[in-house]
């Protein structure tokens, strides 16, 4: 479980494809200290295993399955592409952000990336089979990072970004025509698989 609260940014250095898989690595900076084998590390929101690290060359390695690439963005990754990165939540700290499982639902598009004064205006198209699972002032987690949804039509979803989330993510590295991993809030999914059990539609 995750909060959508970015620790770090990390940085690609490699996608291998590994037959009908492959290996992500990442510098990671001095996170690669405090990380152990097989703990969960949310990257760009896809919760990852970590299968091998580097202390001294600050880096991290992750296997990704097929599945994985199919249904993120992570397959688009390239040599120096930006990544957000947080590790799993601490029971013991101040819980900020919103439940984040770091299961992807899908990925979507940036329509617009523009800077207006000082904050930046994303708005990432919502497809017509999450309808419904964003709500005004609601949750939403891109690429990691928990967002407040500040409108809502039925195609798609403003989130103002201020110049703090801007300057501790991977948003500085992004553009229109991209694609971002999204994930809907926990809630809201509930919610819609009991009123589908309760309905039967």
């Amino acid at each position: 479980m995750f909060t959508g609260l970015i620790e770090c940014i990390g940085s690609v250095l490699a996608l291998e494809p590994r037959g009908d898989s492959a290996r992500l690595i990442l510098r990671v900076g001095p996170l690669a200290a405090e990380l152990t084998e097989g703990e969960s590390v949310a990257v760009n929101g896809c919760c990852l295993t970590v299968t091998e690290w580097d202390v001294a060359a600050e880096t991290a390695s992750f296997d990704l399955l097929m599945q994985t690439l199919k249904v993120t963005s992570l397959g688009d990754l390239q040599p120096g592409s930006l990544v957000n990165l947080e590790r799993a939540m601490s029971m013991n700290a101040r819980f900020g952000g919103h439940f984040v499982q770091g299961h992807v639902d899908a990925t979507v598009k940036i329509l617009d990336w523009s800077q207006h004064g000082q904050d930046h205006r994303l708005e990432v198209e919502l497809p017509a089979e999450h309808a419904g699972l964003v709500i005004p002032k609601g949750s939403i987690c891109l690429d990691g990072i928990s967002l407040t949804a500040a409108e809502v039509s039925g195609s798609s979803v403003v989130c103002w970004i201020i110049p703090h989330t801007l300057a501790v993510t991977s948003l500085r590295d992004k553009a229109a025509g991209q694609r971002m991993n999204v994930e809907f809030d926990l809630l809201g999914k509930y919610v819609r698989n009991l009123m589908q059990a309760h309905t039967g539609k």
